[in-house]
């Protein structure tokens, strides 16, 4: 499904190249993001470098993530990564960096190819596993913790320890932006969530789902 900075081609691997031309021609904005792109790539390669986290094939990165990586935890991602962090960077506006987080010893976040994430942050206190082919729209979080526990005695002592679920998101999903997805939570393959729903329960394979709490609204029709 295509996002709203998407486009036919892909995007050039030199500042000197004929596709560069073409899009600061057409599309000056596009090419002021390719060009930032570039320019920024040895420092985005010394910054996964530094998290312990190998450069993957076909990387794009738009600004500079946030990385907060516990040393003994794991950070796993497939090829052709893209992930868009600065305001000009997608006309959805992102208000802030893509956040990955893997907070404790053991944690884990793995994410399979062609992923892509506008702004928004997935936090990982366990384990959050996401296959092949997901999008996720601008300013959406997902967090398998709650960070703070319900009872307000517990509140008042550290550590904070919220209640803690694994997540997994299965390959080809599409999430909208501004959502919210919640710890313990399973999004079946190919299925869509609506901007700004808040997901508090699994949802099924091959179905639209939105709202707070975000229900199932109807099944995709196939298309074969």
């Amino acid at each position: 499904m295509p996002t709203p900075d998407s486009h036919e081609t892909a995007p050039p691997e030199s500042l000197l190249s004929p596709d560069t031309l073409r899009l600061a021609l057409d599309m000056p904005w596009k090419a002021r993001n390719e060009i930032e792109r570039l320019l920024l790539l040895p420092l985005a390669r010394i910054q996964f470098a530094l998290a312990g986290v190998v450069w993957g094939v076909g990387w794009k990165l738009y600004g500079l993530p946030i990385i907060q990586k516990h040393r003994r935890s794991t950070l796993t991602f497939g090829a052709r990564l893209e992930l868009r962090s600065t305001h000009r960077s997608n006309p959805l506006g992102p208000n802030r960096p893509v956040i990955l987080s893997t907070r404790r010893p053991g944690a884990s976040l793995v994410i399979g190819d062609d992923f892509g994430m506008t702004g928004g942050s997935i936090v990982a206190e366990e384990k959050i596993v996401i296959g092949n082919r997901v999008t996720v729209g601008a300013n959406t979080i997902i967090a398998d913790t709650d960070f703070h526990p319900l009872d307000a005695l517990a509140r008042q002592h550290l550590p904070l320890d919220g209640a803690i679920a694994p997540i997994t998101i299965e390959d080809d999903v599409f999430i909208g932006m501004q959502s919210l997805i919640l710890k313990g939570v399973m999004i079946g393959a190919g299925s869509i969530i609506g901007a700004g729903s808040v997901v508090t329960r699994s949802i099924p394979a091959g179905v639209i789902a939105a709202g707070n709490p975000a229900q199932v609204i109807r099944a995709l029709e196939s298309e074969t």
